[in-house]
């Protein structure tokens, strides 16, 4: 049992900082969800209750995060990356209401193209059935 606990100890040291990167990058995640959904953020010519946030990676320090978005029916991603970062300050600012962290990581908006890669890889292996079909035929 001595053994097992000290493996346990071992382990968990290395298991901590990843899972808290985790943990506050889900945090963070909610919190522009709901900023975005209210339009708390009050930025000028976007509606950001029509974005969603697929995901946040933290840095290993926690003082950045970059979170991932796509506008409602993918379009404009470009457009609204930019306009997200150029107002990134009006979101920190709602953000830091929300949240009670030491420090709040800086913002990077990216554009989520996951969406776009899971399409492709879709249309391929439709395309591969199809090929197999045909041949079978």
């Amino acid at each position: 049992m001595l053994l097992g606990e000290k493996y346990m100890i071992k382990n968990s040291s290395n298991f901590g900082p990843n899972h808290r990167k985790l943990r506050v990058g889900e945090l963070i995640k909610q919190s522009l969800g709901r900023i975005f959904l209210r339009n708390e953020a009050k930025i000028p010519s976007l509606n950001t209750n029509l974005i969603t946030i697929t995901e946040v990676k933290m840095s290993s320090d926690l003082k950045s995060a970059r979170a991932y978005v796509i506008p409602l029916g993918g379009k404009d991603t470009d457009k609204v990356v930019s306009t997200l970062t150029e107002f990134s300050y009006l979101v920190r600012k709602a953000l830091s209401k929300k949240l009670d962290i030491k420090f709040l990581p800086k913002l990077y908006f990216v554009g989520d193209k996951s969406f776009d890669y899971a399409e492709r890889i879709e249309r391929l292996i439709k395309r591969n059935k199809n090929e197999i079909k045909k041949r079978s035929h």
